[in-house]
Parts: structure tokens; sequence; C-alpha cells
């Protein structure tokens, strides 16, 4: 049951990231949306630019013609001093051929003076507006950057719990192993020791030595309990008629039948 849950988590997490993968980026989309805002208010700027050249330049000519009509004026009204009515009618018809040449170019600077005004309040506006977006866009950017980052960490912590099942389950697997492994050994040492199991790195005939050291053993212990029972018999005597050298005792140890 936890290896079919694990392996479920995992295709989950593999959907889950080709999923993710085939999203499109909102922060690459904001981005380019910028970017895109960007150079349109770098071309309106470029316009406000050139209009603002071109009604310059029709102001300077403004300025000559200007200059041009009130000369003219003047020298129409020298020449009608000097009684020369010609010159002055001629002074007077260019000085009224500029005025429509003037008005001509006034409408003009109008013209441009107003697209000028429009395009300020689009530059302003435009402008604005990117300001608002580019906050709007980097707050959106970081929102997602954590939501994408929590995913992430989410899907690893998932990770994590599926590998802590499966350590628990190795874990059991393993302790199954070793309690199996132990009542093997515990079995093949009594069949070593009864001789049921033959142990084939041990001396030839080595059963029949270790049957015989059993039974020297359980002699020595028969010896013993008959040398303790002929020693209560003496320490009865001894004290009647007489006491050994405790001191010497020791040298006794292992020497004879009373050796216990």
């Amino acid at each position: 049951m936890s290896n079919n849950t694990s392996r479920m988590r995992t295709i989950f997490r593999s959907k889950t990231s080709k999923a993710l993968d085939k999203m499109e980026d909102p922060r690459e989309t904001l981005d380019d949306s910028y970017d895109q805002q960007v150079k349109l208010l770098q071309q309106v700027r470029q316009a406000l630019a050139e209009v603002a050249t071109a009604k310059k330049r029709i102001d300077l000519q403004g300025h000559e013609m200007g200059a041009r009509y009130q000369r003219l004026a003047g020298q129409a009204s020298e020449a009608l001093s000097q009684g020369r009515e010609d010159l002055a009618r001629a002074a007077l018809e260019r000085r009224s051929l500029l005025e429509r040449q003037v008005a001509n170019l006034q409408q003009q600077f109008a013209s441009l003076q107003k697209q000028t005004e429009q395009l300020e309040a689009r530059e302003r506006q435009l402008s604005e507006q990117i300001a608002a977006f580019r906050v709007e866009k980097e707050t959106i950017k970081a929102t997602y950057t954590a939501s994408e980052a929590q995913v992430r960490a989410n899907e690893a912590v998932a990770g994590i719990g599926a590998t802590i099942d499966d350590v628990g389950t190795s874990l059991e697997r393993a302790r199954d192993r070793v309690a199996q492994m132990q009542a093997r050994a515990a079995a093949t040492d009594e069949l070593l020791s009864s001789g049921a199991l033959k142990d084939l790195t041990a001396a030839p005939d080595a059963d029949i030595e270790r049957q015989l050291a059993a039974l020297s053993a359980q002699a020595e212990i028969d010896r013993q309990l008959q040398a303790m029972k002929q020693d209560e018999t003496t320490s009865a005597s001894a004290r009647s008629g007489g006491t050994r050298d405790e001191g010497d005792e020791w040298l006794s140890i292992g020497q004879g039948p009373t050796s216990a």
C-alpha cells in the first residue's frame, strides 16, 4: 500500500511539473508588455520633439515675416512722403500678400501648438500608466515567484514525506530480516550442539570428543559431590581431634580427592 502511494505521489509530481512547464510564464508576458509600453512612450516623446522642432521653425519664420511686414509698412510710408505713390502701392501690395502668408503660417503654428499640447498630455498620461503598470508588474512577478517557490517547497515536502514512508517500510523489513536471522542462528547453534548439523570446519571426530568432554565434566561434578560429603565427615573428626593449618589449605586445591 505504501509503495503504491509513493508511486502515485511520484506520478502526480511529474505531471504537475510538466503542467507548470507548459504554462506561460506571466513574468515574461508582463515584461514584454512593459517593454512595448516603454517603446510607445519613446515614440510619443520622439513625435513631441519633432513637433516642437517644426513649431520652432515656423516661429522663426514668423518672426522673419513679421519683421518684413513692419519694414514694408515703413517703406510704403517713406515712399508716399517722397511723392512716390507707385512705390508705396507696391510696398502695400507686397505687405498684403505677406499678411496672407503670415495668416497661413499662424494657422500652422496654432495647429502644431494644439498637437504639442495633445502629445504632452498623452505623454504625461502614458508615463503615469507605465509607472503604475511597472509597480503592479513587479508586485505580480514577486507574488508569482513566491507562489512558484511555495509549489516547489510543497513538492519537496511531499517528496520527503514519501521518502520517510519508504524509510519506515525499509526499517520494518530490516527488523523482520534481523529477527529471522537471529532465529536461524539460534537454531543452527542448537543443531551444531546436538550433532544433527555437522560442522564442516571442525576437526575429524570432534563430535565424539565433545561428548567425551561432556561425560568427563559430569564425572568431575559427581566426584566433587562425593568429596564434599567426605569433607563433612572429616570436618566432624577434625573438630574433635585437631585441625589442619588453614593457611596451607590453598596448597591442596586441585591436588587430591578433596579439592572441592
